[in-house]
């Protein structure tokens, strides 16, 4: 017995030995038979991913090294616990602690590498991104580096594809990406601030051309134009040769000869003006003359460009002027020449296109009522009169009323100074004054007074109709009917008075008709292009002239307060001092259409003077109406007094 107990331990140590390898690793130690695990993400996996040996008495748990949540153990298997995210984690661990008795004796480690899924799409730092791009960029220049248009993509494989497309047509000529890996921005060609003031690009990126699923994004490039100071002020109106260079005016004008005009000179194609060749910069443009000024006979406003003369020019001779319009900044600044001509003039007075002018206002019309156009109602009545020799003296015409209470004039345009109260015809003389050469010019303007047109009523059914359609049908065959007669007795009247005058300026050929224009449709364009831009400055504004004294009244008013006519001129008190304030109107049949006035005629009534064919006598002034009673004129013809071969209505 005691030598089995020697010979124990040698044994039992041999039988160790002999046992298969592993067999007390086995009995006394937690194993797995694999540590390392790869597993594509966004996969719910469902399997244990290992079975853990676990020997009796012991027990294993996860460690605190651990991903967080990431493992679980059931029994003996260890459990993926969740759906792996490359992009949260790309390396899982499981810490095994096998323990016995709280006495640790095996610590195991198993790693789940997360494989990269393209389950992201790449994204831009910014939606819409402006950027200012100055005009004068040189061409092959990156416009935005690549660092400010990456886009990110957390799937780490993926190479990023850009692509550039434009929203506004033509944009894809000015710029373009430097390749199409790198989204840096490039500029192609010149930019042009008036052709492409902006530009608007989609963004594209895509993680590969064949890659399954496919992500794009994408964002908005917006690229403002700058402009820059390339081009000098441009003197207007110019003509542009290629688009950028602008061939600019040169001006023309003249001057009377001693005298010195109140108001800029009018000059042709229109006033002095520059404008910033770069219109989104737009400097202010700053006038002046430095050269051909002589004896500093012209003065510039430096704002408004405005010519005006400062002394007068004592002889015929042409003015050569530089004029330099330069920017408000002193950056650039262009020269043109404007051409002033001083020219001997005559003194003639000016002349009314129209001998007599027809307008129109309404009943009741209180004071300051504008008088309308007859021709055409909307657009006021306009009085215009020219001198003969300089249009540019057109502005140094004032205008007044020189027989009527009634109305005023403001410029051009004619006032009504009371209420009307009547409806009739009045007839106002209207004196131009030439402020320069001090001549002076009349003519008519007769106004008609007419009803307000009533208010218009709402038709319906329960419209009270006074007549049935039969009766309006008999009552329109019986006007008819007494029109036909009136007509009938009319043309044997005329027959009977004058057809002896008729037969007689049949065979007459028309007579050539006195310069002037009646017809609207004919006047000339004695306007520039543009009005000249008004100086800035602080002057007093000029006191208006004072209106004439007011005529005395030719006799009793009638009752109700009828039109007035003009004025009648007195002389002596003769019944032949008359007067006529609307001459050399021609007939269509020859002869003259006059209005006159005088004392054995009605205050109430307006009387026509028909004249008959008579040798046609030079001497009646072209400047609208003028004293021709007591003999002047014609020398003693019909004007002297109405009788004779005048008829009278």
């Amino acid at each position: 017995m005691g030598s089995w107990a020697l010979l124990w331990p040698p044994l039992l140590f041999t039988g160790l030995l002999v046992r298969p390898p592993g067999t007390m690793a086995q009995a006394q130690y937690c194993s797995v038979n694999k540590d390392i695990f790869e597993v594509e993400e966004n996969t719910n996996v469902t399997e244990p991913l290992v079975d853990i040996h676990v020997p009796e008495g012991q027990e294993v748990t996860l460690g605190a090294l651990s991903t967080p949540f990431a493992f679980r153990i059931q029994g003996n298997q260890l459990f993926l616990n969740v759906t792996p995210d490359y992009e949260e984690k790309s390396l899982l661990e499981a810490q095994l602690l096998c323990q016995s008795g709280g006495t640790l004796v095996t610590q195991l480690r198993v790693f789940v590498s997360v494989l990269d899924v393209n389950d992201n799409a790449p994204e831009f730092p910014f939606k819409t991104k402006e950027i200012r791009v100055e005009e004068d960029t040189k061409v092959n220049s990156t416009v935005i580096p690549e660092t400010q248009l990456q886009a990110e993509d957390r799937d780490k494989d993926d190479i990023l594809f850009y692509t550039l497309q434009e929203m506004t047509a033509g944009a894809s000529d000015y710029f373009s990406l430097v390749s199409v890996n790198r989204p840096a921005l490039r500029l192609d060609r010149p930019l042009d601030f008036y052709e492409r003031p902006n530009m608007t690009f989609w963004l594209l990126d895509t993680p590969g051309e064949n890659v399954e699923p496919s992500h794009t994004a994408t964002a908005t490039l917006v690229l403002n134009v700058v402009p820059a100071d390339l081009r000098p002020p441009w003197f207007l109106p110019c003509t542009f040769s290629d688009g950028y260079v602008c061939i600019q005016a040169q001006y023309h004008g003249a001057v009377p000869t001693g005298h010195i005009l109140p108001s800029p000179l009018v000059l042709r194609p229109g006033p002095i003006y520059a404008e910033d060749g770069d219109r989104g910069i737009n400097q202010p443009i700053i006038y002046s003359i430095f050269r051909g000024n002589v004896n500093g006979t012209f003065i510039i406003h430096p704002d408004s460009g405005n010519l005006t003369v400062a002394r007068s020019v004592p002889s015929p001779m042409t003015f050569l002027l530089l004029v330099k319009g330069q920017q408000a900044d002193l950056a650039r600044y262009s020269v043109t020449q404007v051409t002033v001509e001083a020219v001997a003039a005559a003194g003639s007075p000016p002349r009314f296109p129209q001998r007599l002018y027809r307008g129109t206002v309404a009943r009741g019309a209180g004071a300051g009522v504008v008088v309308k156009d007859a021709a055409a109602p909307s657009q006021p009545l306009r009085i215009q009169a020219q001198d003969p020799e300089f249009s540019d003296l057109n502005s140094a015409i004032t205008y007044r009323i020189t027989n009527h209470s009634h109305f005023r004039m403001e410029g051009e345009v004619v006032l009504t100074t009371t209420t009307l109260a009547q409806a009739g015809a009045f007839y106002a003389e209207v004196e131009a004054h030439n402020t320069v050469t001090s001549g002076t010019a009349t003519t008519v303007i007769e106004i008609q007074v007419s009803e307000q047109e009533p208010p218009s009523t709402g038709g319906g059914p329960s419209e009270d109709k006074r007549f049935s359609v039969v009766d309006m049908a008999a009552l329109g065959g019986v006007l008819g009917a007494l029109l036909l007669l009136a007509l009938l007795g009319l043309a044997v009247l005329v027959h009977k008075h004058y057809g002896p005058r008729l037969k007689c300026c049949c065979g007459k050929a028309p007579e050539p008709q006195p310069q002037g224009f009646d017809n609207q449709a004919f006047l000339p364009d004695h306007k520039a292009n543009w009005a000249p831009v008004p100086s800035p400055t602080h002057d007093p504004k000029p006191a208006e002239a004072p209106m004439p004294a007011e005529p005395a009244p030719p006799g009793p008013a009638s009752p109700g307060g009828a039109p007035e006519p003009p004025a009648a001129a007195r002389a002596g008190g003769s019944p032949t001092a008359v007067r006529s304030i609307l001459t050399k109107e021609r007939r269509p049949e020859g002869g003259y259409k006059a209005v006159w006035f005088g004392e054995d005629i009605g205050t109430e009534a307006d009387v026509v003077v028909l004249n008959a064919p008579t040798l046609d006598v030079d001497g009646a002034s072209d400047s609208g109406s003028g004293d021709e009673g007591e003999g002047a004129g014609r020398g003693g013809g019909p004007y002297d007094a109405p009788g004779g071969d005048d008829s009278y209505i």
